[in-house]
């Protein structure tokens, strides 16, 4: 009776493998080509960092495949998805609005997928993509509504909302866009990172300079959210955050936890109380870095 209780047990620890690697959420992030001066908008090393630290804090809870250099899914690995990331170019260069990809990912959307974006990839075009990028994950980055300045953000207050987990007030210099396009009312809208622009800025009208919207926010020190998450009707969770530009500023362990944390929440797995826990060295953010010239 022993040898066949132990043989049970053996049996069952042994079912219970496959059924933990089953229950990991999957995690699909996709990294635009390269673009812009030397680290910025390194969308290949930023995705690769941000999936070691996953790995490395989360790996329990997730499983991690990577897209790089504009590479699009195959359908099965996009239909796969609990949450989708893109850290690409924005506009009409945006990887998500190629072909037939917003239709496509609209079928996943209402399936409950996760989605989302981060520094430019914020940004479509009212009229190809805004209506979705502001149903799937709450706001988006608008021409002539939305501006692109570099400036100091100073995150003083974090919310009480899993994304914030265990993460402490911050500063960095980025290109931090603001004045996004929300949803009415920001009905289902709930601000992560918001800071108050310097009146110093200047916004002349511009696709992403500025208008007189803007400039009367900023003169009246109104605080601009430049990351948020929306819970959707259909199930599904999103979130942008708009820095990123500078690579460098992965370096930050609050900047970098916000995003880690925020790419579990949509995935909906169970976001750690203190966050997700990560480091970073200084050779590993000048790992993977685009062949731009001079760093």
């Amino acid at each position: 009776m022993k040898i066949l209780a132990r043989l049970l047990l053996l049996s069952l620890l042994a079912l219970q493998h496959p059924l933990q690697a089953a229950d990991k959420k999957f995690v699909v992030m996709i990294a635009g080509k390269p673009s812009h001066g030397p680290g910025a908008h390194e969308h290949n090393a930023g995705v690769l960092l941000l999936a070691k630290c996953l790995r490395e804090g989360a790996g329990d809870l997730v499983e991690v495949k990577t897209h790089l250099n504009g590479e699009w899914p195959a359908d099965d690995v996009i239909a796969r998805a609990d949450t989708i990331l893109i850290y690409a170019d924005g506009y009409s260069f945006h990887p998500a609005v190629q072909k037939e990809r917003l239709s496509q990912l609209a079928k996943e959307m209402k399936r409950g997928c996760g989605f989302v974006t981060l520094h430019w990839a914020t940004e479509v075009l009212k009229d190809k993509g805004g209506a979705e990028f502001l149903e799937w994950m709450g706001g988006y980055c608008e021409p002539f509504w939305s501006v692109n300045p570099h400036w100091q953000a100073d995150f003083t207050k974090l919310p009480v909302h899993p994304i914030a987990n265990g993460v402490s007030p911050f500063t960095t210099h980025d290109e931090w866009y603001f004045h996004m396009r929300f949803k009415d009312g920001m009905k289902s809208v709930a601000p992560i990172l918001s800071a108050i622009p310097p009146v110093s800025l200047k916004l002349p009208d511009g696709m992403r300079s500025g208008n007189a919207h803007v400039r009367k926010e900023v003169a009246d020190r109104l605080p601009q959210h430049v990351s948020w998450a929306t819970e959707r009707a259909d199930g599904g969770r999103g979130f942008g955050f708009t820095g990123g530009h500078n690579h460098k500023n992965w370096g930050n362990d609050d900047q970098r936890k916000v995003v880690l944390n925020a790419i579990l929440w949509t995935a909906k797995a169970p976001v750690p109380a203190i966050g997700v826990q990560s480091k970073v060295t200084p050779e590993e953010l000048l790992a993977n870095l685009d062949p731009k010239g001079k760093k």
